[in-house]
């Protein structure tokens, strides 16, 4: 590639760092001479992928509609690598964030959730990256320059996202109380992150609301919400965000409020997440997500309030289960040589020894045995796994996936 997108300097990457709402400027400003010849195929392949990954638009996208989600891509593509590369410009433009905003009412009009709407540009995202990475070195464009180029995609989709959000409940609320229309506004704004104080405090007044100092995001699943409201009181904003209620609310600081609060969301199967100021927000409706997610995944049904904070080792252990699935094949491996029913007993065994610290009488007593079957079990163990038990790192790991509930099959 012609100019200095070949022979970028190597604080570029750093440079660009500087820039975090605005990683397009560590770009060459002639980045899109090497990128240009791909972007028209690219729009047709965006266009091509997203009724075959986003279930809600698996039709043909024509009409006005598919009309709208064109003219989305076009923009976008012509916005990121030709306007704004060696700018730190915002990424929208005034006319850029309407075309952004009309997706998000449309969304709302057809009555459908916007996660689909988002799903879609996560699609996008994920196929410009693989298109332009791979003609960016074709091009012989500095490797460097990758990881700028990848944040400036992916900055920019949450810009475009938070645009579609914002349009997609400003149009919620035109159908809705002007009260609820502004407390659901303001809810999407504080979980997607794009609100400064001066505007968060304007629009939490519009709502009737106080932002406390530290709040915490509640999840729960809609047939659970009914009455939510008036459980919480007008304290508590409530609105729905991707197909599952959220309340945000200030952060108990007693045991009584703390009790109180979870009287009022018994039954409900709530998770609660950790408190943090209003600019994190999502952080705490992140992790109330997980967690969620997680125990929905499980199949568990437990309808009492759950904290995140309570719970946080077990999230971070089943958080990737695939992972742990392959450390438990790794590591228990050494158990397949014995008959199931040892299998399982010396699994049991060995996590009540790691749990333990080794101490006979307290593995006895979780096991329900004498502690000389324990002796004898460890014996077992031993002989199984050698000289490994004695590696801290091997320790580590066999209780991790123990107590993820891995068992040797």
């Amino acid at each position: 590639m012609p100019g200095h997108a070949t022979s970028a300097p190597a604080d570029a990457v750093p440079e660009g760092l500087l820039h975090r709402d605005a990683p397009w400027a560590a770009l060459p400003a002639d980045v899109s001479t090497a990128l240009g010849a791909v972007l028209p195929q690219l729009v047709e392949e965006i266009i091509r992928c997203i009724p075959q990954e986003v279930p809600e638009y698996s039709r043909p996208l024509e009409g006005e509609f598919g009309a709208g989600v064109r003219r989305g891509v076009e923009t976008a593509l012509r916005r990121l690598f030709v306007d704004l590369p060696g700018t730190d410009q915002p990424g929208l433009t005034a006319q850029t964030r309407t075309v952004y905003r009309q997706l998000g009412v449309g969304e709302a009009r057809a009555g459908r959730s916007l996660e689909a709407l988002l799903s879609a540009y996560r699609v996008g995202a994920r196929i410009t990256f693989r298109a332009v990475a791979t003609a960016a070195t074709s091009a012989g464009v500095d490797p460097a320059l990758m990881m700028p180029l990848g944040e400036s995609i992916f900055v920019y989709i949450d810009q475009v996202s938070a645009a579609s959000i914002e349009g997609f409940t400003d149009e919620q609320g035109r159908q809705l109380g002007e009260r609820d229309r502004r407390r659901q506004s303001l809810v999407a704004r504080l979980l997607a992150g794009r609100v400064d104080e001066v505007e968060a405090r304007r629009l939490a007044a519009r709502a009737g609301w106080v932002i406390p100092g530290q709040l915490i995001a509640i999840v729960l699943p809609p047939d659970r919400a009914e009455g939510l409201r008036l459980a919480l009181g007008d304290r508590a904003l409530v609105s729905t965000h991707a197909g599952q209620v959220v309340a945000l609310l200030e952060a108990p600081h007693s045991s009584r409020a703390r009790a109180e609060l979870e009287h009022a969301l018994v039954g409900r199967r709530a998770w609660l997440g950790p408190a943090r100021s209003w600019e994190l927000t999502r952080e705490s409706h992140r992790a109330a997500t997980l967690a969620q997610s997680l125990s929905e995944g499980r199949g568990d049904t437990v309808g009492k309030p759950r904290w995140v904070d309570e719970h946080i080792a077990g999230i971070v252990i089943t958080s990737e289960p695939d992972l742990i699935a392959d450390l438990a094949r790794r590591r228990l491996e050494p158990l397949q040589q014995l008959r199931p029913g040892q299998r399982q007993r010396l699994a049991e065994t060995l996590l009540a020894w790691l749990r333990h610290r080794g101490e006979r009488a307290r593995i006895a007593e979780e096991l329900h045995v004498h502690p000389q079957t324990v002796g004898y079990r460890l014996t077992q163990l031993r002989e199984v796994f050698g000289d490994a038990l004695d590696d801290a790192d091997t320790r580590f790991d066999l209780e991790l996936v123990l107590r993820a509930g891995h068992r040797p099959a």
